[in-house]
């Protein structure tokens, strides 16, 4: 942990990662002392474990879809672009610190959709969707937004078969999202030439 970081910033890091790892069931005094935070400063920093749950959640997401999405300008197709999320999948799921989404798996823990955790998650999961449905809507998609629902369905399925059976997935959500993408008639390049 960096010694430089500021009691708030170490308590977020901490939460981030035994959150991830342990729930957010955590007791607070094992997130405390893994912060080097006292609880009494921990209350100062934050009004509820709730709010350092959501919070904490909200300052891992941008590096999680980091890992994931593609850059903005990449010169790629969007089914590349598509595919390229489930291959980055594909490669998380292949290491030994992968416990699945982190959205997802903190809204099914906390089983409370108003909770401020489950909104920050239902957050970034829905830019995933928005990822999916602009990238099918430059494809020319027919129906891009039950498509990208499709899409994010399959990326959640996925990250659960890898957690579940706990081994890689070894392609199979890559594939699954090209047969999605081939039934919408987004085919790969060398394909739709084929098929003029």
């Amino acid at each position: 942990m960096n010694s430089q970081a500021t009691p708030r910033e170490r308590l977020l890091d901490a939460a981030g990662e035994l959150f991830y790892r342990d729930g957010v069931n955590i007791g607070v005094d094992a997130l405390c002392k893994a912060a080097g935070v006292s609880k009494k400063s921990m209350y100062q920093l934050f009004r509820s474990k709730d709010e350092l749950i959501a919070e904490s959640l909200a300052s891992v997401g941008p590096s999680y879809q980091q890992a994931l999405e593609p850059g903005v300008e990449d010169g790629a197709t969007p089914r590349e672009r598509i595919l390229a999320v489930f291959e980055k999948q594909d490669l998380l799921a292949a290491g030994n610190e992968f416990f699945g989404c982190p959205f997802v798996s903190t809204a099914v823990e906390l089983k409370n959709p108003e909770h401020p955790g489950s909104v920050v998650a239902r957050h970034f999961k829905q830019r995933l969707t928005d990822f999916f449905r602009s990238e099918l809507v430059a494809a020319g998609v027919d129906d891009p937004d039950a498509m990208a629902i499709q899409l994010t369905m399959a990326f959640d399925g996925a990250s659960a078969r890898a957690v579940v059976r706990a081994q890689a997935l070894n392609g199979v959500g890559v594939r699954m999202a090209a047969a999605m993408l081939d039934a919408a008639g987004v085919r790969a390049a060398e394909l739709a030439g084929q098929a003029r």
